[in-house]
């Protein structure tokens, strides 16, 4: 069994931030840190004080983390980011909101003085002697000290004090992972002081020294043990008073944390086994407990227990019949075609998380030119008169102004013109289109010919496959591209509407241009003759993407699986120094890098573009290493140049790393490979949350108001529904049989000694 922690973050947005630049504004971005690990950077919104993110992470985390915080910047292009603020929420906050922390959080100053990170080697002894005990402090090591000087290093010394009396070590230049090896002893007297203070500074010459944190040791606990060695966890210096909000603006935060304790995989079995089994038989068998589960799940939870339960049939490759049941069952409650798969049912959120799990790099192939040109562009579109406003309107030559119709005539124009781009692209995607998503998709379309076989409902296979593909899909990716991957950066005020309005275009067309769609904004008939070429291209388009049959779906799906998926990748800058000394030039070498589960490649030109960024980069390093038997402990975070490494000055080349390898911090990504148990639990907290529904659903199908029907050893029940409730059981007796033991830590047993 394994303790799993997580942290669903949702980043909403800020208000009345302070203004950091001489425009009277600011170009807000937050910075996450858990334990004072970056992990999360967020975009970055230019000249606003009240700015909106909206932006969704999740987060895997070790069980014994202490805090996360989120850091409000400003970018400066010239000099060096201004800290608005922070919030910072303990891991015991957290713990004490089973279902999230959620609202608006005041920024509190950013005091030095408690921006501490890292931790420091001891080794504490009471030394028995003739007349009183000595206590000997030996301070051996640090590691992961905070960057205080502008070389992005520091100068550490340790300042040990006990009774009135502090001894120094000496001072370590330019490291953040220093090596002292010196000891100090302090004669200790009845009566005196119950702590030792071990402080650690960065020395500057000219400034005064820069607090780096701190250890407290209580006395009375340390003669208890007479002697511990060890790493102890730099603390800040609370001594001072709480520092005033102040005007700093608020931040509006979702933040989660889930602790799961995970069974071995027999234990899930049976839960696993019964579900697929109900969505093996389809139709044909009882079909009790998918729209029990569907019918139980309030509507907050639904996206969470959808995507749940397709990474589990994903697992088990039944992710098509599962979706193809959901089909049928919607099927058969709809009557009217043009109400099909527009509501948020169960079959609508699992086949939006299909779409992103198994076709996310499907969508970047085809979307991706199309919305860096977008970018690029950067023109001025709109096609709605009532919101053109005269400062838009501006010259479009050297003799006369331009006029409101010409600029509405140009904004078409542009936009058809990305638009038969984005159709064209898609047309010539079919045969790029992952073959579990065509295969699905042609059950699709084969069950809603078959719902609605009529003349007049022709379109209506169509639109069933366009309300995922283009409604669900390619639209809302359109629209928020950063969400999506597609862009580092959210789009400014122009970008993003003619992101819109293209993003309406998509929509109108995935509508296969009905009366309704037009009717809606009139100022869209602009686009029509291009919308209307656009349905006929996307019918022959869908036409082809359905005609897949299983042999060739049997074949694509072989062929991939010989192919490690990427996890990761991107362009990355390789840095090299060439000679040594003053006169040193360094150069960078732009490479595009690929990373899998089996290897990391690299290539002089891209195949496909991605999101780069340094924190995705040593996520999705973490993930592929997870399993990696030979991973080392330690490492070295420096190079070795000249004769010492950069980062603690050892002169041994093959000398143990001076910082610990941290593999346990990773942000979830729809590429993740599949945790077919942690899955599986997630879906087991969730029933058991609402058995007593479950429960009143099984009375009244078997008429039994005493409870559920009995189940021998090695017997069926006749009602799937008593067996999914036995299950539960059984899997809360596993947990109570099972409990979970305290999450390893290393600092556990010493953090009894400090105060």
């Amino acid at each position: 069994m394994a303790k799993r922690s997580s942290l669903s973050i949702r980043i909403v947005e800020g208000k009345n931030l302070p203004a950091k630049d001489i425009t009277g504004s600011s170009d807000p971005y937050c910075i996450v840190k858990v334990d004072n690990e970056p992990i999360i950077r967020t975009a970055t919104v230019w000249r606003t004080l009240c700015p909106f993110w909206g932006e969704e992470y999740q987060v895997h985390l070790p069980p014994t983390f202490h805090a996360v915080a989120f850091y409000v910047m400003d970018e400066d292009a010239l000099s060096r980011d201004d800290v608005i603020g922070k919030v910072c929420l303990t891991r015991d906050t957290l713990a004490s909101h089973p279902k999230g922390f959620t609202g608006w959080a005041h920024l509190t100053e950013v005091d030095p003085d408690e921006e501490v990170q890292g931790e420091i080697h001891l080794r504490l002894e009471v030394v028995p002697g003739t007349g009183a005990c000595r206590l000997r402090c030996s301070v051996l090591e640090a590691r992961d000290l905070a960057p205080k000087d502008r070389n992005g290093a520091s100068d550490p010394f340790v300042r040990v004090r006990y009774n009135g009396r502090t001894q120094e070590t000496s001072v370590v230049k330019k490291s953040c992972y220093p090596r002292w090896n010196e000891t100090f002893e302090f004669e200790l007297e009845e009566g005196a002081a119950e702590v030792l203070c071990v402080e650690a500074w960065d020395w500057d010459l000219v400034s005064r020294n820069d607090f780096l944190g701190k250890v407290v040791v209580n006395i009375q606990k340390l003669y208890a043990a007479q002697q511990e060695e060890g790493w102890f966890r730099l603390q800040p210096d609370q001594s001072k008073s709480q520092r005033s909000e102040g005007n700093l603006g608020s931040l509006q935060l979702e933040v989660r944390l889930r602790d799961e304790t995970v069974l071995p995989s027999s234990c899930y079995q049976p839960l696993v086994q019964l579900l697929c089994r109900e969505v093996k038989l389809g139709t044909q068998g009882p079909g009790q407990l998918i729209p029990a589960i569907e019918e139980t799940t309030s509507t907050e939870c639904r996206q969470e227990v959808a995507t749940n339960l397709l990474k589990l049939f994903l697992g088990q490759g039944l992710a098509k019949d599962f979706l193809d049941l959901l089909f049928q069952l919607e099927l058969g409650r709809t009557s009217e075609a043009n109400t099909l798969f527009r509501s948020n049912s169960l079959a609508s959120k699992s086949m939006e998380s299909f779409l992103k799990v198994a076709g996310m790099r499907y969508l970047h192939g085809v979307l991706g030119p199309i919305i860096d040109r977008v970018f690029e562009e950067k023109k001025y579109v709109e096609l709605d008169p009532s919101k053109v406003e005269v400062k838009d309107v501006g010259c479009s030559g050297l003799h006369r102004p331009q006029t409101e119709a010409e600029l509405l005539e140009q904004s078409a124009q542009t936009l058809r013109a990305h638009l038969g781009a984005l159709l064209s692209a898609l047309c010539r995607s079919v045969r790029a289109c992952p073959a579990v998503v065509r295969a699905t998709f042609r059950q699709l379309f084969q069950r809603v010919r078959e719902r609605f076989p009529s003349a007049q409902h022709e379109n209506v296979p169509f639109i069933a496959v366009t309300s995922f593909l283009c409604l669900r899909f390619f639209s809302p990716a359109i629209m928020s591209p950063k969400l999506f991957h597609l862009r580092e950066r959210h789009a400014d005020a122009r970008t993003s509407r003619t992101l819109l309005l293209l993003a309406k275009a998509v929509q109108n067309v995935g509508n296969m241009d009905t009366p309704v769609s037009r009717a809606k904004e009139a100022w869209m008939e602009p686009l029509q003759p291009t919308v209307r070429q656009g349905v006929a291209q996307l019918k022959d388009f869908i036409t082809k993407l359905v005609d897949i049959e299983e042999k060739e779906e049997l074949d694509l799906q072989q062929t991939l699986s010989l192919q490690a998926p990427p996890v990761k990748e991107g362009t990355l800058f390789i840095h090299r120094t060439k000679g040594k000394g003053p006169l040193t030039s360094s150069s960078f070498k732009k490479l595009h890098f690929s990373l899998t589960t089996e290897a990391l490649s690299f290539a002089k030109t891209p195949s496909s573009k991605c999101v780069n960024e340094l924190n995705q980069w040593l996520s999705a390093l973490r993930k592929v290493s997870i399993n990696n038997t030979g991973l080392l402990g330690s490492y070295h975070p420096g190079v070795f140049r000249g004769d010492k490494w950069s980062c603690c000055h050892q002169k041994d080349k093959t000398d143990r790393g001076c910082d610990k390898t941290r593999s346990r911090v990773t942000l979830q990504e729809w590429n993740d490979p599949l945790d077919h148990d942690l899955e599986a639990q997630l879906l087991y907290r969730h029933l058991l949350g609402v058995e007593a529904a479950l429960r009143e659903k099984q009375r009244e199908r078997s008429g039994d108001t005493a409870g559920t029907v009995p189940v021998g050893p090695g017997e069926d029940p006749k009602d799937p529904l008593a067996q999914l409730l036995q299950v539960l059981q059984d899997l809360r007796e596993a947990h109570s049989s099972n409990p979970a033991s305290p999450p390893p830590s290393e600092h556990g047993h010493r953090r009894e000694l400090q105060t």
